[in-house]
């Protein structure tokens, strides 16, 4: 049977979610433009608006606690408040494993740096930066970093994000290589 991911994993994710959501909300008002509204029927709409992360204030969360420095780290970037589809980013370090898993959204992955190697339906494709990968919901799919770097990914969903492991939930040592 398919189970959800670990309840640490789901913490972090709801964390980031509502500290996503609050960046979104808390922008400088000084060149931000005051949301337009008007009166749709008895709704009132508001218009969207640009955000902008800068990089070097992102907040890292460990998706992996226990595994202290090891630990894969995400940021969610933002999350429609209509559709829940979300954009993050992801760090991983170098002999990181992400076992068998799916999603029920879309899912891409854009390289930024370093090298992921992806197995989508028991084929292993290995991606650089700058490289782009595309994986429908429920397709089964697992990924690695090398020996020798980590891997900086951003990933977008066309819906809520989640992680749904083919396996059961793992345990923390499922995530390291074996032998590193």
């Amino acid at each position: 049977m398919l189970k959800k991911c670990f309840p640490a994993i789901i913490i972090i994710f709801l964390t980031a979610c509502q500290d996503s959501k609050s960046k979104e909300t808390s922008t400088d008002t000084s060149t931000e433009q005051p949301a337009d509204t008007h009166q749709a029927g008895s709704d009132m709409e508001i218009m969207a608006h640009a955000l902008n992360v800068k990089f070097d204030t992102l907040t890292w969360q460990r998706m992996v606690p226990e595994l202290g420095e090891r630990s894969t780290e995400i940021n969610i970037l933002r999350v429609d408040p209509k559709t829940g589809a979300t954009q993050l980013l992801i760090r991983v370090p170098k002999n990181i494993h992400v076992p068998m898993h799916w999603h029920s959204a879309n899912e891409t992955h854009t390289i930024i740096n370093g090298t992921f190697v992806m197995e989508c339906d028991g084929k292993r494709d290995t991606l650089t930066a700058g490289s782009f990968n595309y994986i429908p919901k429920k397709m089964h799919h697992q990924a690695f970093t090398t020996d020798k770097e980590g891997t900086l990914l951003f990933i977008t969903v066309d819906s809520a994000w989640d992680i749904n492991w083919v396996n059961g939930p793992p345990k923390p040592e499922d995530f390291l290589i074996k032998g590193n």
